[in-house]
């Protein structure tokens, strides 16, 4: 380790996903020096692999030498997809962009401390137009399949195409930047092809890299990627009035890297809940223990299922169009979303065992060896299709209603327990009912990941909380405007922050509220 700090910052942003990339742009608007250190690599759009076969550029396993950008967490009660290198989730997200409903403002350890709505309306529109929300301008066959099931529900009216994060411009054709006045990168516009979440090789899709980061850097902030912060403690007054020292190593090295250290007078915690939680558990043990006890709690799953149909209709193309192209609320407390890969992502199908409800694994996994022996056909042909992509619609299912998990230190991982309400559960019967309409309607079977039906352990690809809002550190992590109790110049800005359930895609609301603590930040008084 280095025992001399050369080189200081204003603020060091730890991860560069939808609350890193807004930190980085906004602090350095405001004329501070900003280091943004990312865990993962940068990607380009040629650099992205053609489909989620080739897993040493799709997957993150380190340990494999396996550094791609799509990462997969599996807990005690829950399995995480998230994303990582430089842009964050926004590298493997679907690109939606829908607000939550009312309930969300009203409801969590914020509720009650401002008008949460009312605050964040502004923030809001900012978020839309970086992001260069735009409403999906065409339809295709999963989204014809779900407006089909809408209106078989009752809820025709209310089925609508999404807001995303898409440049609809001509395919193929290359055109200066048509979001930031010309401020911003030459992009291409979208050709439909459906590979949003294994990366946009097309330039098309609005990840962070392309806007909030890119103009960031324009204003000189540092990115460094490929690089681990293991540490952040106080550099003299134990409340971190003095600044801080930040720890960080390489994160792709072969063998044991060496550690280097810099220094900030502010910190904004940025690496979503599963870098941000576990490196606030780590210090609270060791150089912030001042941290509250509220640490790793109130962890939300958007009450998700994630349902896959595979449909016998060869003559459907199901993975054409953006990933989420449509939504629709099947109830008052939910949301239903079609979600596609591009052509020739068939990885999943592997993971994948037909849907089956339960008391108990034994009795699902009886109910599963009866399937194979009685409908050995049904079963099978989700193996050997030869475009599973193509030929299969994957149901994204969100609930408002609540439930919340602690996350606390394991000796490899993260260790998760219930901390209020039900645990998290893969057996939603609005879920399967959902899932049983769109087989009838596509002429298909469902499907669900193993750890699903075996183990009741639901996936989700929207992680929240651990590190929430609250009037004081007996209720929360950090204070309205995002500070952290007990130390100065501290923040958390990302997924970890979110202090109730959404119900719906969360990236617009992460970016809405970091543009919210940022705009608290005064400008830079000059030295």
């Amino acid at each position: 380790m280095q025992n001399n700090i050369p080189k200081s910052y204003d603020y060091v942003i730890i991860g560069s996903g939808f609350g890193g990339s807004v930190s980085a742009l906004r602090l350095s608007e405001k004329g501070y020096k900003v280091l943004v250190i990312e865990k993962g690599k940068w990607w380009k759009p040629e650099d992205f692999p053609k489909n989620n076969w080739h897993l040493r550029k799709w997957l993150w396993l380190p340990f494999f030498r396996f550094f791609g950008f799509f990462k997969m967490t599996f807990l005690r009660h829950v399995g995480i997809l998230s994303g990582v290198g430089v842009g964050g989730g926004s590298l493997v997200y679907a690109n939606t962009l829908p607000r939550p409903k009312k309930q969300f403002f009203e409801t969590g350890s914020w509720a009650g401390i401002t008008d949460w709505q009312k605050e964040l309306e502004p923030h809001y529109k900012t978020a839309e137009k970086m992001l260069g929300a735009t409403r999906t301008i065409q339809l295709f066959d999963a989204d014809l399949a779900l407006k089909e099931v809408a209106k078989k529900m009752g809820h025709d009216k209310e089925f609508e195409p999404t807001d995303v994060a898409v440049f609809f411009g001509e395919p193929e054709m290359e055109v200066a930047d048509p979001f930031f006045d010309g401020e911003g990168p030459r992009r291409v516009g979208c050709n439909f092809c459906g590979a949003c979440m294994t990366g946009c090789r097309y330039n098309a899709k609005n990840t962070l890299d392309k806007n909030y980061l890119y103009l960031a850097m324009k204003k000189g902030a540092e990115v460094v990627a490929e690089q681990k912060v293991t540490d952040v403690r106080p550099a003299g007054k134990k409340d971190g009035s003095d600044g801080y020292v930040v720890t960080y190593k390489k994160s792709t090295s072969l063998l044991f890297s060496r550690k280097k250290q810099i220094k900030a007078k502010g910190i904004v915690f940025s690496g979503g809940v599963l870098g941000t939680v576990r490196l606030l558990l780590d210090m609270k043990e060791k150089g912030l223990p001042q941290l509250s006890n509220m640490t790793g709690n109130d962890i939300r799953t958007n009450n998700e299922s994630l349902i896959q149909v595979h449909s016998s209709e060869k003559e459907k193309d199901f993975s054409k169009g953006v990933a989420i192209g449509s939504i629709f609320p099947p109830d008052e407390n939910s949301h239903v979303e079609p979600v596609r890969y591009g052509s020739g992502s068939g990885f999943f199908k592997l993971m994948g065992v037909p849907l089956t409800f339960g008391k108990n694994g034994w009795n699902r996994t009886g109910k599963l060896l009866k399937k194979l022996i009685t409908r050995p056909g049904t079963w099978l042909s989700i193996y050997f299709s030869k475009n599973f992509s193509k030929e299969s619609v994957i149901l994204l299912f969100m609930q408002h209603l609540d439930s919340t998990l602690r996350f606390k230190r394991g000796l490899f991982n993260l260790k998760s327990t219930v901390s209020s309400g039900k645990a998290p559960t893969s057996f939603i019967p609005r879920a399967k009912e959902l899932a049983e309409h769109t087989s009838d309607i596509i002429h298909g079977a469902p499907f669900v990941m193993t750890t699903e039906a075996l183990f009741g352990i639901p996936t989700t690809a929207h992680i929240l909380g651990g590190a929430v809002i609250g009037n004081s550190p007996e209720t929360g992590v950090i204070d309205p405007h995002h500070k952290v109790f007990g130390y100065q110049n501290m923040y958390v800005c990302d997924g970890s922050a979110i202090s109730a359930n959404p119900g719906v895609n969360p990236s617009l609301t992460i970016t809405a509220m970091t543009e919210r603590a940022m705009h608290f930040i005064p400008e830079k008084q000059k030295e």
